[in-house]
């Protein structure tokens, strides 16, 4: 079964948030309905998926979102921006 990390913000260079899910269409729709609204994406309003990345297995989405949780900032926005330099919600194109 396929595995997502996944960027999540509320605006441009605004509060980033990385997670790893299996049902991407899904957990960025409880982000955006703020399901879970004590969560720290709920508080921040982090409702836009600004970023995602495909996995076969769920292993290595989850080494890949540890190894991505270590980044500086800087990074993680030269990431985005490399895909999505308008910080689009890609909401729609999963």
């Amino acid at each position: 079964m396929k595995h997502y990390v996944y960027i999540i913000t509320n605006k441009k260079d605004g509060v980033l948030y990385i997670g790893e899910t299996k049902r991407l269409k899904t957990r960025i729709y409880q982000h955006k309905t703020k399901a879970h609204p004590s969560t720290f994406s709920a508080r921040y309003n982090l409702d836009k998926v600004v970023y995602f990345e495909e996995f076969e297995s769920e292993k290595d989405a989850k080494a890949r979102e540890a190894q991505m949780k270590k980044w500086n900032r800087a990074w993680k926005v030269e990431l985005i921006e490399n895909l999505n330099p308008n910080w689009e919600d890609l909401y729609n194109k999963i």
